[in-house]
């Protein structure tokens, strides 16, 4: 039996306006001016579903050309960092998709339920709270760029709240536990060039005795190297922003032990830190150091390369430092994202409180 359905509709293409596409409205495609008038009655089922999918086909080829002048004012005027930019244009290419296949959906009048609705099917395919927040600033970094320039309507954010977000502390690494992940001699059993094991245990030592995230230390140049008489380094962190970071002896001596091995010419110019064949070293590489020697010191899964960082600034509290100079030190904008290692603390001394007083409670 075929399916049947009544529909009357008029729509009118015209290239200089862009309506939506929906059955008590007029449409239109770029290039393409005509009058079409549906008036029948009875037409077949899939006739219904080649129509939608040509309606979906004219809404996908608007929303692509609304992409690439957003994409271009973040990457030239606003000068956003490339992984920011690759992650934002990611988001907004998925949203954008999203909203191909809700024929009521366009951007230039958003419901704040089509918002909801993408961050809704977002969240049942697993996505964190943290990345949906992500992907809701790309989006409205998006539409507020559209709306400045008098194409849309963004009224529909302000009825939007983003996720909330789980605060979990930071898990820092054990001193004692740290020292050893940057010693080469803990890997010794591997069937490893002796140069790749000190230059893992350089990087970790840089991580941990730096405070720096895996993409700083892996983005040093070689003429830039901490060694000799070298005790500050200059790091690139996010954004593009630059910070000046003293480097302790001991780490100083682990990076001249991995160059003194190194046996690929590090001009200037070129990665400090090198793969196998010569090229830049791979995130996943140390990564991988990680899990094998968390497994040989019997650390936990939180024991990651991003761990050390952590690491770095609570064992520095711990010992008095202050948190402003661990602030600078870290590269935090805010001061209230490096106050959270006070939190780790507090939670520290009352694990030991707990621990060790007389009076504490327990449990058991």
């Amino acid at each position: 039996m075929v399916d049947k359905i009544h529909l009357r509709r008029r729509a009118v293409f015209e290239p200089e306006d862009d309506p939506p596409i929906r059955p008590d409205h007029d449409y239109d495609v770029d290039s393409v001016k005509c009058q079409l008038t549906l008036d029948v009655c009875a037409i077949p089922y899939f006739t219904l579903t080649l129509f939608r999918f040509h309606a979906r086909m004219i809404l996908a080829e608007h929303h692509a050309a609304s992409f690439a002048p957003w994409h271009r004012f973040l990457a030239s005027e606003k000068r956003v960092a490339a992984k920011t930019l690759d992650a934002y244009g990611r988001d907004v290419r998925q949203f954008l998709a999203f909203l191909d296949t809700r024929l009521d959906a366009r951007i230039e009048k958003l419901a704040a339920a089509d918002i909801r609705a993408f961050m809704a099917a977002r969240r049942a395919e697993g996505v964190t709270g943290r990345t949906l927040m992500r992907q809701l600033a790309a989006i409205r970094s998006f539409l507020r760029f559209h709306e400045r320039e008098g194409r849309v309507d963004a009224s529909a954010l302000a009825l939007v709240q983003g996720p909330k977000l789980s605060r979990g502390l930071p898990k820092p690494i054990a001193a004692a536990a740290a020292k050893k992940l940057a010693d080469p001699d803990m890997r010794g059993g591997e069937e490893r060039e002796p140069w790749i094991l000190a230059r893992d245990a350089a990087a970790i030592a840089l991580m941990y005795g730096c405070g720096l995230r895996i993409s700083e230390a892996l983005g040093i140049k070689a003429e830039d190297a901490p060694k000799g008489e070298v005790d500050v380094i200059r790091v690139t962190g996010k954004g593009g922003k630059t910070r000046m970071v003293p480097v302790i002896p001991a780490v100083r001596r682990a990076v001249e032990d991995y160059v003194a091995q190194c046996p690929y010419a590090l001009a200037a110019g070129t990665p400090l830190f090198r793969g196998a064949k010569g090229g830049p070293l791979s995130p996943r590489i140390l990564q991988l150091a990680m899990e094998r020697l968390r497994g040989t010191l019997g650390l936990p899964a939180t024991a990651t390369p991003h761990a050390l960082r952590h690491s770095f600034a609570t064992h520095l509290l711990a010992r008095g430092g202050d948190l402003r100079s661990i602030q600078e030190l870290l590269g935090h904008a805010s001061l209230s994202t490096t106050q959270i290692y006070t939190e780790v603390d507090a939670a520290r001394l009352l694990d030991a409180f707990d621990a060790a007083h007389p009076r504490a409670r327990r449990a058991g």
